[in-house]
C-alpha cells in the first residue's frame, strides 16, 4: 500500500484540526493510527477515505489522487467502517451486503447473494444473515459492517475505531474479525485505542498529537519510542 500526504491542513469552524501533515509510505500493509483524543486521527482517516476533502494539501492512496478523483469512483475502490455499524436498519444482514454489490458494483442478485453468504460463512455469521441490525449484538452488527466493506474487494479498507462503542467481550469479537482481514492480506488503515491489538495487527504505526504526526515507524516504535510524548502515551495506555 502506498500513502502520500503532502502538507495537509484541515479545520472545523475556524479551529485547526490537522496542521501541515506530510507522510510518504511505500510498503505498509496495515497501518494503525494512535494517539490521545482530539489528536486528529479520525479526521485524517476521513480525508484519506474521501468522506471529507482537506482545506489544503494533496492525498494519494495507491497513486490515486484522492482530492481530485470523483467520490463515486473512489468509493468503488475503498471500504470504510465507522465507529458504529452504520447498517441500514430496515434491511437484513444479508441484504445490507448484497445491496451495495448490486447497485454500485453491478453484480447480479445471484452473484451478490453467493458472495455475501460465502463471506458470512467465513466470518461465522451466516446463521444471522436474515436478522435485521436491531436483532444483532453490537459486535455482530459491526462485523457485518466489516464484511459489507470487504465484499466489494477494496484496494484499501479504512476503519475508524470500530470497537469504541463495544464492551470488552464484543470488542474481542470484532478484533478477531479484523485479524482475519490481515490473514486475507487485506490492506487497511485503522484508528484504534487498543495498543496491544495495534502491535498484533499492524506493521506500521502513526502516532498523532495536536493535529500532527509526532512519530511514525514500524510497530517496534511502541517498544522503543523516540519521542517523549509517545513514550508517555504508551506508558499511560498500557498501565
Amino acid at each position: 500500500m502506498k500513502i502520500n500526504l503532502n502538507n495537509i491542513n484541515h479545520s472545523y469552524h475556524g479551529k485547526a484540526i490537522l496542521q501541515d501533515i506530510s507522510l510518504k509510505l511505500e510498503h505498509a500493509e496495515a497501518i494503525a493510527i494512535i494517539g490521545p483524543s482530539g489528536a486528529g486521527k479520525s479526521t485524517l482517516l476521513r480525508l484519506m477515505s474521501k468522506i471529507e476533502n482537506p482545506d489544503a494539501g494533496e492525498i494519494f492512496v495507491n497513486d490515486i489522487d484522492v482530492v481530485l478523483t470523483e467520490a463515486k469512483d473512489y468509493y468503488k475502490k475503498v471500504g470504510f467502517v465507522f465507529q458504529s455499524h452504520n447498517l441500514f436498519p430496515h434491511l437484513t444482514a444479508l441484504r445490507n451486503i448484497t445491496l451495495v454489490l448490486e447497485k454500485v458494483h453491478n453484480k447480479t442478485p445471484q452473484e451478490a447473494t453467493k458472495l455475501a453468504i460465502d463471506l458470512l460463512t467465513q466470518f461465522e455469521l451466516v446463521e444471522h444473515m436474515n436478522k435485521k441490525p436491531i436483532q444483532l449484538s453490537g459486535g455482530q452488527a459491526q462485523r457485518v459492517s466489516i464484511i459489507r466493506s470487504l465484499a466489494i474487494n477494496p484496494e484499501v479498507m479504512f476503519l475508524d475505531e470500530p470497537t469504541s462503542a463495544l464492551d470488552p467481550i464484543l470488542t474481542r469479537e470484532v478484533l478477531r474479525t479484523i485479524l482475519k482481514l490481515r490473514e486475507k492480506n487485506m490492506r487497511f488503515v485503522i484508528v484504534t485505542h487498543e495498543l496491544g491489538f495495534a502491535k498484533k495487527v499492524a506493521d506500521y504505526i502513526l502516532y498523532m498529537e495536536d493535529g500532527r504526526i509526532v512519530e511514525h515507524g514500524p510497530t517496534s516504535i511502541l517498544e522503543n519510542p523516540k519521542t517523549e510524548s509517545l513514550k508517555e502515551f504508551v506508558e499511560f495506555v498500557m498501565e
